[in-house]
């Protein structure tokens, strides 16, 4: 019965809204200058993705690596390992993740197709090291995803003393089996800190001129993190680029679409005198 229940609540919060019509980003673009090891954000749209992002106060609720072909691990018993967790097309590009329902696994690039991307690359870090962290992903392959841990966030986020004691979180707490769970950022987090690699470290400065770092929990860990260090570049291919263009005004503003009635609530349709005194052209 309680395996029904859990079962009904997991599909409940995995349902998602439909894609939107058109993308804001250029998927075609991210897939051919995605790197391994590059931490991807995703703006989630099932019910658990606006809980994350209720809870982390952003857009993305949701990250996952790129860990590239079969044949860009070097390492053969990490292939052999990999290859049992996916048997598709050896040529296909792969990640991993840790999601709701399923647990941490490996899927093509493609299942996020035509969704809000972002990439975050991490700088500086050489072929080494970035096989160094791939490995400790794919070693988290299997691995299930820890729904508590969610919830452990939301509530070390509350106040120490309006929280009832019992209701405070256990984040922290050691129980046996605990290593065997995870979710998509802490996953990716503790592969960083496998060598060191800093995401939001603590910097104090020591006596003199020093400064020493202090690694970050990962279990306190979002995929806003990846947004927000100093240590990753962050890296956007919108789905209409204008970067080439030397003036915004020569945008796409003027065309015959018309805004919805809750469209007009949040987006301005400049007038047509307005686009003609804008545009140097004329």
């Amino acid at each position: 019965m309680m395996k029904w229940i859990s079962n009904a609540v997991v599909n409940w919060l995995k349902h998602k809204r439909p894609l939107p019509r058109t993308p804001l980003s250029d998927f075609e673009r991210v897939r051919h200058e995605i790197k391994p090891c590059d931490v991807i954000l995703v703006e989630g749209r099932s019910r658990v993705s606006d809980v994350i992002k209720l809870i982390t106060q952003s857009n993305w609720s949701h990250a996952f690596m790129y860990i590239g072909r079969l044949h860009d691990i070097e390492d053969p018993q990490l292939r052999e390992r990999l290859g049992k967790h996916y048997t598709g097309n050896p040529d296909k590009q792969l990640i991993i993740e840790s999601e709701l329902g399923m647990g941490t696994v490996v899927r093509p690039l493609t299942v996020y197709e035509g969704e809000h991307l972002r990439i975050c690359r991490p700088r500086g870090l050489g072929f080494s090291d970035s096989q160094k962290v791939v490995s400790h992903v794919i070693s988290r392959l299997g691995d299930d995803y820890n729904v508590r841990q969610i919830f452990d966030l939301a509530r070390f986020l509350f106040p120490w003393t309006v929280m009832p004691r019992k209701w405070r979180s256990s984040l922290f707490s050691k129980r046996p089996g605990e290593n065997t769970q995870t979710v998509c950022s802490t996953m990716i987090a503790e592969a960083f800190g496998h060598i060191q690699f800093p995401l939001l470290p603590l910097v104090k400065r020591e006596a003199g001129s020093g400064f020493q770092l202090y690694m970050r929990n990962p279990k306190l860990c979002t995929p806003s993190d990846f947004d927000y260090s100093p240590y990753f570049d962050i890296i956007k291919y919108p789905f209409l680029d204008f970067h080439q263009q030397s003036d915004q005004r020569l945008l796409p503003w003027q065309g015959a679409s018309a805004l919805s009635a809750e469209e007009r609530e949040m987006y301005i349709n400049i007038p047509e005198d307005l686009k003609t005194l804008n545009d140097d052209t004329q």
